[in-house]
């Protein structure tokens, strides 16, 4: 032990351990940010999504009262279905069902729903197309409902609303009134009530409707949110689509690519944006669930900045002890050149001279 401290410098010690403590910082951040992002749901419905190829996931919001409707929607998925079309983009999924895109609109407001025991005015979101495919809330019991339905008197109840309505979360086939108007409820879904999704917006009960309910009994400002699973043969094909085609000015609305959202560059070049992250001239209310992912973006991308300082220190080590090795080595490149010039010349003359004796011992 002893004459391997003396063969090590005395740096080296020191040095050695930063190195191996960075390294586990590095890769204890990397473990958790996993973590963290696998932790939201909604964010990675293209992975979840079996038609295979290469799926984008985009989020549009819009400013309160853009004139987003069911209609426009409607055209955009049109004008969709033709451009794919006109592009030979195909599905290359074996089921001859295999859709090319899912989609769905959403929209935040407040409703009032009455049962046979109570009644509550609550936060509700009222849905279109393809709403828990991208939001697979939890089930306590039940099911979901989809937003494609032609009857729209469907509901489905967050455990706290189940408890305020019925005292119970096995509610599934009940009815609620809303404005009077028998709605069934096919579903309790989880009731998210972390100190996030309270700060996000989520802090009492929650409601999902359809858009017409929502449009007919409730309050809301519009179709706020529009999310959309589409062919992404190219990087940035889908994004650019949906900008130029969804009818909406950049000034009107955000829009963001879900699927590439945790890309090591994308997080990366969030770290420059974070000063003036909370800085919005637009008139947009994000929806809980992007209330979320943004903190979380935010959280991401300081425990990036970390895992990069420590890189940096490992980086800057190495560098020093590679630099102070060149400085003090006792051996030139021409004087190795030379050496092996040297060798090989002795390799050759010494094949040469078994070969000749070789001969002779024959001969």
């Amino acid at each position: 032990m002893s004459k391997l401290k003396k063969r090590i410098p005395f740096r080296m010690w020191i040095l050695l351990p930063i190195c191996l403590i960075a390294l586990l910082i590095v890769w204890v951040l990397t473990l958790a940010a996993n973590h963290y992002k696998d932790t939201l749901i909604p964010q990675h419905a293209a992975s979840r999504w079996k038609e295979g190829g290469a799926i984008a996931q985009i989020s549009c919001f819009f400013s309160v009262n853009t004139q987003v409707t069911p209609d426009s929607i409607e055209e955009f998925e049109h004008n969709l279905d033709t451009a794919l079309e006109q592009a030979s983009i195909v599905s290359e999924s074996e089921n001859e069902d295999a859709r090319l895109w899912a989609d769905a609109y959403s929209a935040s407001g407040k409703i009032t729903v009455k049962s046979n025991i109570s009644n509550i005015s609550t936060d509700c979101i009222g849905i279109g197309g393809d709403f828990f495919l991208f939001h697979p809330l939890p089930l306590l019991s039940g099911s979901y409902f989809s937003g494609n339905d032609v009857m729209r008197d469907y509901c489905v109840l967050d455990r706290e609303a189940a408890w305020k309505l019925f005292g119970s979360n096995d509610v599934a086939g009940q009815i609620v009134y809303i404005a009077d108007v028998a709605h069934v409820v096919t579903g309790v879904v989880e009731h998210e009530d972390s100190g996030w999704y309270k700060a996000a917006g989520l802090d009492g009960a929650m409601i999902y409707v359809s858009y017409d309910t929502l449009k007919k009994y409730g309050s809301n400002n519009g179709i706020n949110h529009f999310e959309i699973l589409m062919p992404n043969p190219v990087k940035g094909y889908a994004k650019d689509y949906v900008e130029k085609s969804i009818g909406i000015s950049a000034e009107e609305m955000e829009l963001v690519e879900n699927s590439a959202r945790y890309d090591f560059l994308n997080q990366f070049k969030h770290i420059g944006k974070l000063s003036t992250r909370s800085m919005n001239g637009k008139a947009i209310i994000y929806p809980y669930w992007e209330n979320v992912a943004r903190a979380m973006d935010d959280k991401l991308a300081y425990m990036l900045m970390i895992r990069l300082l420590f890189v940096a220190i490992i980086v800057m080590i190495v560098f020093v002890e590679l630099l102070r090795y060149w400085k003090h080595k006792k051996w030139t490149v021409k004087g190795m050149c030379k050496k092996a010039y040297d060798d090989i010349t002795m390799h050759l003359s010494k094949a040469r001279q078994r070969k000749k004796y070789e001969k002779q011992k024959k001969q």
